[in-house]
């Protein structure tokens, strides 16, 4: 069950950490669009869009994450945040998924039309699709001022060696990995790099893509939850995973103001200690 409390995220604000690269803060816990965002453009399909949307700024959110994969959600996220005059308040994050250099920069200006921000405040290449192309587009595009910040992602925990070769081998501002309670293979190399070369990290999949909730439905909290101010497994879990140092910012996607509300109640409070870390993960595994 979600608890909503809205009064604890007004009255305290959203924990933020710093891009390694310049010093700029954002908060611990950012929006994905993956699926959720991915809808028509008619007034009714956008109206619970944008309560989410409004609500999340409301409360002090930045980093939306998208991409031109996600179907119709860079349009959408990009329209309603303009309706609602949030564009230069939030924290925008896309991604190049094409081939090519000519693709790839027709991809970006597609994207700056579809956000309508300019410059991007971030520009990944997901899943590392033709990597070497175009890092050195945006590495291009970031001395012109096109773009803030440049950086790589990858879903999948088995492509986390080729990420770490690219970290080590090139000045990249961002990852975005997977990383939970119960898939923690980016704590091998990839978060240990990442804090040793001053890349920012984006977590994706936080909540294993809902498989991680459906394990914990009807479950009673454990203690451990109110020590760390946990008042649904929601928060419990995104805890875990920002317990973590080395993470910059999760982005859990939702289309649902209390998922919403539990998701950014990960980013107020304490943090769990490595110690009380093991001890979720062997709560976690029991059930």
């Amino acid at each position: 069950m979600v608890i909503s409390d809205k009064a604890e995220l007004t009255e305290s604000p959203l924990t933020t950490r710093p891009i390694p690269r310049t010093g700029e803060l954002i908060p611990v816990v950012g929006l994905g669009t993956y699926l959720t965002f991915d809808v028509g453009t008619a007034p009714t399909s956008l109206r619970t869009l944008r309560s989410v949307l409004d609500h999340f700024a409301e409360l002090g959110g930045r980093l939306v994450d998208t991409s031109p994969m996600y179907g119709n959600a860079e349009t959408v996220v990009g329209t309603i945040a303009a309706e609602s005059q949030l564009t230069h308040r939030l924290f925008w994050a896309t991604k190049i998924w094409v081939t090519g250099k000519a693709a790839g920069v027709e991809q970006l200006k597609e994207s700056q039309r579809r956000l309508q921000a300019q410059p991007l405040d971030l520009v990944q290449i997901h899943n590392l699709i033709d990597w070497r192309t175009h890092l050195a587009t945006l590495e291009e595009w970031k001395s012109e001022g096109r773009i803030r910040y440049l950086g790589v992602t990858h879903y999948h925990p088995g492509a986390l060696v080729e990420v770490a070769e690219v970290l080590r081998e090139h000045p990249v501002d961002f990852v975005q990995i997977p990383y939970n309670i119960t898939a923690r293979e980016a704590e091998k190399e990839i978060l240990p790099l990442a804090a040793e070369r001053g890349v920012a990290v984006i977590v994706n999949i936080p909540l294993g893509h809902g498989a991680l909730m459906r394990t914990v439905q009807g479950r009673p909290l454990p203690r451990l939850a109110a020590d760390l101010g946990c008042k649904d497994w929601a928060t419990f879990l995104l805890k875990f995973v920002l317990g973590h140092r080395a993470v910059t910012c999760t982005i859990p996607a939702t289309s649902d103001l209390a998922h919403l509300e539990a998701n950014l109640r990960a980013a107020v409070g304490v943090f769990p200690s490595d110690t009380q870390r093991e001890q979720m993960v062997a709560l976690v595994a029991r059930l």
